[in-house]
């Protein structure tokens, strides 16, 4: 088999910011629906993680950074103090296995149900415009539920349910955090002039839409500290909810990713097309020249493949590939991916739910 390190620097070690990694390779979030109600980690999500330990860095699939913040069942949080315990079992495991991995921070805004809200309240949002599609319930599929907006005097609570959680990540041993400001949820909606009908300090202009965001990084940066703090953006997915993208997406992401420049962040981790979908973009965005207003590494994803991978990475395009699926089947994917073996694809009903089948019973390429 060849060996691809001779093609390429993506198997050396590299740094986001003070972690340090033994190559460019990062396991993406990747939403697998395998917890209780209680959202709490155990011995089967540690084994999972630690599988892929030879990521050069593990990205937590998103965890819920309060009980507002759930717009889906089975998914894990981060709120509780049971929570921290179970992602303490995870995060000692990926060590032992040599690995690095940082907890995303997750509230999903608009995309809920009030079935899953506390004491069956509205999902909040910037604005009160509904989304479309279903979610996953205890009950299971329901439509998402109208949200209300928050009120002015909320916002404060949000950056405090953040900073929470980002301190709750490092009781819980992670190597740091990403905040999670991508694929349509919370900090993205406020981003969009589409779904973000304001007319206060959070709204209106691309400043104020932006605001929210950079306020979240800042609490969460002077708690961590900006190298163990990365930030995912997805500037033209459209798909969770049918979300419109925004007017002006070459303004309102360089404006944000250029403010973001003062924190000193570990990594920008975007989404280069529609998230789990096509790479093409329209005409007037150019995501490689946002990627050039950001002043730290930056790593790419959607759709890779190692040959699209090493040929951003020669250019210069990227200091890291995300791959997400493809660790699903293959938790030996960096090994793999170096010596050019065939790679194993999951069967889509093997992505969420259930318990080990699918999930940590996939061998490795030796096996």
């Amino acid at each position: 088999m060849p060996d691809n390190t001779l093609l390429t620097d993506l198997f050396t070690p590299t740094r986001f910011g003070a972690i340090a990694t033994a190559n460019r390779i990062v396991m993406a979030p990747v939403t697998r629906s395998r917890y209780g109600e209680d959202g709490v980690p155990g011995a089967l999500h540690a084994t999972y993680y630690a599988q892929r330990a030879s990521a050069g860095l593990i990205v937590s699939e998103a965890t819920n950074i309060s009980p507002q913040g759930r717009g889906y069942a089975a998914t894990p949080g981060i709120w509780n103090d049971a929570q921290v315990a179970g992602w303490k079992q995870v995060t000692d495991a990926v060590h032992a296995a040599g690995g690095k991995i940082v907890c995303q921070l997750w509230h999903v805004g608009r995309f809920s149900s009030v079935a899953l809200q506390p004491d069956g309240g509205a999902p909040v949002a910037p604005s009160a415009i509904q989304a479309e599609g279903n979610t996953y319930t205890a009950e299971g599929f329901v439509p998402v539920s109208m949200p209300r907006a928050l009120e002015t005097a909320e916002i404060a609570d949000i950056i405090a349910q953040y900073a929470h959680a980002a301190t709750n990540a490092l009781r819980a041993g992670f190597d740091g955090v990403e905040v999670h400001s991508a694929n349509c949820y919370l900090l993205d909606q406020f981003l969009r002039d589409a779904t973000n009908h304001r007319t206060d300090r959070y709204g209106g202009t691309t400043e104020n839409r932006v605001r929210l965001t950079l306020d979240v990084t800042e609490a969460i940066v002077a708690i961590w500290g900006g190298n163990r703090v990365g930030i995912r953006l997805s500037p033209v997915t459209p798909d969770v909810g049918n979300t419109p993208l925004d007017s002006n997406v070459m303004a309102t992401y360089g404006h944000l990713i250029r403010e973001l420049n003062r924190f000193g962040l570990a990594y920008l981790h975007v989404v280069e097309g529609t998230t789990g979908g096509s790479r093409a973009v329209p005409d007037d965005v150019d995501l490689d020249q946002l990627r050039d207003m950001f002043t730290g590494a930056y790593i790419g994803n959607n759709d890779y493949d190692l040959d699209l991978a090493i040929d951003r990475r020669a250019q210069g395009k990227i200091d890291a590939v995300a791959f997400g699926r493809l660790f699903i089947a293959n938790p030996d994917l960096v090994e793999r991916l170096r010596c050019g073996s065939d790679l194993a694809i999951a069967p889509r009903e093997s992505y969420y739910n259930g318990g080990a089948k699918g999930f940590t019973d996939w061998p490795v390429a030796s096996s």
